[in-house]
């Protein structure tokens, strides 16, 4: 009865069916594995959010760069700031509107700076002119901040360029940046979200991060990919029932006519 599942037809249908199950099994395992990436990472940054401010030297020194699993953790510097080197960076955009980060170096003393993200202003009237940012305050500044790793292209898929204007960069890379600066750089730089003295004017605040949805797309994408296989193995068999049933109806011989004498 069974011997129709070895047809050509046939076969190429079990290959199929068995194609696809290791496949969906892949990318299930896949989309569970990006699960639990983005649950630890969204998870790390809303413990480091919420921590309470530790000073910028416990994580951060001259010849130790800041890590990963510090990103967003609170931190406080006290300092001098240098308007002179100030920069901005393009394409930063917020709220919907074209604008620039203003990138200010704070003298932390030992001949070290370090880069102070004082938030961001509107884009001017071209791409090229240098934008309106009120200047820090002048003396000495206590910043606290959310610590960020340096930027790289890998890292913020932005390409950095040659031939930008004036006191404009595209990352916040301080071992780019520091290239052309009388001082070093210490390693990744703070977002500011205060400072005492606060200063008369100041750029508007960064957005606070997105902590995202902790991969719960992924969890989902990958019970659907699971799913997947039982269909695929219940209309499998589904369809040698039906051709079973079929080629077991057409074996039935037909009701002969009975004839009126």
């Amino acid at each position: 009865m069974y011997r129709f599942l070895l047809t050509p037809r046939w076969i190429a249908l079990h290959v199929v069916v068995l194609l696809v199950i290791p496949a969906f099994v892949l990318l299930g395992q896949w989309q569970f594995g990006r699960f639990e990436e983005r649950s630890a990472n969204s998870d790390l940054v809303t413990r480091n959010i919420e921590s309470a401010p530790v000073p910028l030297e416990t994580l951060v020194q001259p010849g130790r760069p800041a890590k990963e699993s510090d990103r967003f953790k609170n931190v406080t510097v006290t300092g001098t700031y240098d308007p002179q080197q100030e920069l901005v960076v393009r394409r930063r955009p917020q709220g919907g509107r074209p604008g620039y980060y203003v990138l200010t170096p704070l003298s932390i003393g030992g001949g070290h700076a370090v880069l102070v993200n004082r938030g961001w202003v509107k884009a001017g009237a071209t791409a090229d002119e240098y934008p309106a940012v009120p200047p820090p305050p002048t003396g000495e500044v206590t910043v606290t901040g959310r610590l960020r790793p340096s930027e790289t292209e890998a890292g913020s898929g932005i390409r950095e360029r040659s031939g930008l204007p004036p006191r404009q960069v595209l990352l916040i890379n301080p071992a780019s940046i520091g290239r052309s600066l009388p001082y070093p750089l210490l390693d990744g730089y703070v977002e500011l979200t205060g400072q005492e003295p606060a200063g008369a004017a100041a750029p508007e605040p960064v957005t606070e991060p997105d902590v995202g949805a902790g991969g719960g797309l992924n969890l989902a994408y990958g019970v659907q990919w699971w799913l997947f296989i039982g269909i695929a193995i219940g209309g499998w068999v589904l369809l040698i029932r039906r051709e079973v049933a079929d080629r077991a109806q057409e074996s039935v011989p037909e009701p002969e006519e009975v004839r009126a004498d």
